[in-house]
Formats: structure tokens, C-alpha cells, sequence
């Protein structure tokens, strides 16, 4: 199903398309090709936050549910060398780092919706050379499918004309249970280092043991243990490579549902909300607040262009950027 969900400042019109299967329903914009709302059957209330119209997505939303890229998380001094020349990008950060692509990255951006049916959507960008500083053309596809067993798929492909870095993440903050707050929920990350960071949530460099600190998710951690602690705000490091096949990165229970991530991805950026902030009304008719839902965002590791000893999100020309991202959704476990 197709319906008008508001136009932009320059008089474009946003769609939301909604598709069911299996016992979910998934309503996705073409504006950031954005996962607006997310419901499964028996289930009184969203699984994700979002708002009822266009607006809060163009300000205090910016990013909620969106296709970040075409670099996900930051890039230190906005800017980074390749082969001897520096790539100078946008800096949308306090003018210092170049977050999700820059001010007009693709969660900011209105996709082309490609194709639809009952249990899918798939969207379609294309970025100019020089776009946001970064070099060569790139065009860029995602793919939502409704799977058996109540799992939401997405899968994300680019290429481009030059050598480029290449980063998306899906950016929804998931709430399980409804509440003003994520503090009951439960999170295991399979994740044996971090990324430690400096004042601006810049890497530091080589990743540390998550042993000892606020990051250690190995084992079942209830978040209102940890929200009034340091901040939350880190890449994991759920590998040292991107995978073909996807691999349990992470749960997440609450509310009696259990929400598995799974994904190809050699990082899992985890954000625990601390700077949402109330504003415009959410899908439950009241403003979101601090800590009211958690991003879980796969990913390559941050600012890896200044790292080479990191996984590469280098994308050659003449390769595929191949994502995949499962979010599998059951009852919650008694462990």
C-alpha cells in the first residue's frame, strides 16, 4: 500500500509504502528510505520509534529509521587521503567531522522507490561525483523483504565509478516493550572489543578488550544498569571482516519479545539515545525523550579511512557494496 506522508521544503511529495507478511507489518518512506514503523501481530505498540508525519524526520528525527551513507558514523577532520590525494568533505558535525555522510547523506536525502509487492520494497539513490566531497558516481539500492518467522531483511548493495568509501547502516532505535524508556530491556552484543573514542566520538585507534567496562554486553546486561554510567555510543566489534552470510551480532528482549540482529557487517554501533530529546509527538502520541530507544547499527568501523589497520570499507571500481542485515523477532528467552 502507497500513501502521501507530506512534502519536503522544495515541494517534493514522500510516500510511505507499508507491507505485511508473516505476522509484520513494515511502513517505509522514500524519504531516507526510512523504516517509519514496525509492528507485529499481538503486539499493542511500535517496535521502533517514528513519527505520524513528515516534519520531526526533517529536524529533531533526522536519521530515525533512516539508510545512512554513503559513509555511516564519522569521518575525523572530515576529510581523508587515497592514492596521495586528500578528499576533502562536508563537515556537518560542529564543523569538525563528517557524520553519515554529510548534511545531505542518503538518511537526508528522497530515494526512488524501484519496486513493491505485499512483502517488499525496494528503494534506489544515486549520489554525483563529488557528492558530500566524496569521490566518483555512486548509485546504491536497498531491499526490504518480510521473511518467515517474523524477520525484517534488508539488504543493501552499491558500486561506484571511483574508488570510494563505502559505509551504509540502517538507523532505527528499537523499544521493545512500549515504555518511555529502554531501561528494561536486556542486550547481548557478541562482541569481544570496542572501539574507545575521544571527546568527539572519534576512534583512538586499535580496539580494546570490552572487559571491565560499560561496553561489556557478552553476557545478558539490563540497560537501566548501565544508562546512568558513560555514555553509550560505541562501535563494537562483532568481527574483523565483512561476511557473506550473516551472523548473529546481537539481542535485544523486552515486552516478552526477543529481537535478534544479525548481519555481514564487521560492527555493530550501539547508542543508547542520550541525546533525543522531547519534540514533536511519536507513534504513541507522546514525545520521545532520553533513552527511549536503542540504535543498534551494523556497519563497518568508524573513521576507518584514518585506520588501515581496521577492516577496509574501501569499495573498488568494478565491486559490489553488499549489505545484509536481519532483524529476527520471536518470543523473549527465560536465560
Amino acid at each position: 500500500m502507497i500513501a502521501s506522508f507530506g512534502t519536503l521544503p522544495d515541494g517534493r511529495n514522500v510516500d510511505r509504502i507499508t507491507i505485511r507478511a508473516h505476522g509484520m507489518s513494515a511502513s517505509l518512506l522514500t524519504y531516507g528510505a526510512t523504516l517509519q514503523d514496525l509492528r507485529l501481530d499481538g503486539t499493542p505498540h511500535p517496535l521502533v520509534l517514528g513519527f505520524p508525519d513528515l516534519t520531526p524526520y526533517l529536524t529533531e528525527g533526522r536519521y530515525f529509521g533512516a539508510i545512512v551513507g554513503r559513509y555511516a558514523n564519522r569521518i575525523a577532520g572530515g576529510e581523508y587521503s587515497c592514492d596521495g590525494q586528500t578528499h576533502r568533505l562536508d563537515r556537518n558535525e560542529a564543523d569538525r567531522t563528517t557524520l553519515h555522510g554529510g548534511a545531505d547523506g542518503t538518511g537526508m536525502r528522497k530515494w526512488t522507490l524501484a519496486d513493491h509487492g505485499a512483502d517488499h520494497a525496494t528503494f534506489f539513490d544515486s549520489l554525483p561525483d563529488g557528492h558530500m566531497g566524496f569521490p566518483g558516481a555512486m548509485i546504491v539500492r536497498v531491499h526490504y523483504r518480510i521473511m518467515p518467522g517474523a524477520c525484517l531483511r534488508i539488504a543493501i548493495l552499491a558500486a561506484a565509478s571511483e574508488v570510494t568509501p563505502c559505509s551504509f547502516a540502517q538507523h532505527s532505535f528499537f523499544n521493545l516493550d512500549g515504555r518511555a524508556d529502554i531501561s528494561d530491556h536486556r542486550l547481548s552484543v557478541a562482541a569481544q572489543t570496542y572501539l574507545p573514542v575521544d571527546p568527539a566520538l572519534i576512534p583512538l585507534g586499535a580496539p580494546a578488550p570490552v572487559e571491565g567496562t560499560h561496553l561489556d554486553f557478552r553476557s545478558p546486561v539490563r540497560l537501566g544498569d548501565r544508562l546512568a554510567g558513560p555514555l553509550i555510543d560505541h562501535n563494537l566489534c562483532t568481527g574483523d571482516r565483512d561476511r557473506l552470510v550473516p551472523e548473529d551480532a546481537a539481542w535485544l528482549d523486552a515486552g516478552g519479545l526477543r529481537m535478534t540482529v544479525a548481519s555481514t557487517m564487521p560492527g555493530l554501533q550501539v547508542y543508547a539515545g542520550d541525546h533525543i530529546r522531547p519534540g514533536a509527538p511519536g507513534l504513541q502520541g507522546l514525545p520521545y525523550a532520553r533513552h527511549a530507544g536503542i540504535a543498534l547499527e551494523s556497519q563497518f568501523w568508524p573513521d576507518s579511512p584514518h585506520h588501515p589497520e581496521y577492516p577496509s570499507a574501501m569499495l573498488p571500481v568494478g565491486h559490489i557494496y553488499r549489505q545484509i542485515t536481519c532483524l529476527n523477532f520471536g518470543p523473549q528467552s527465560g536465560c
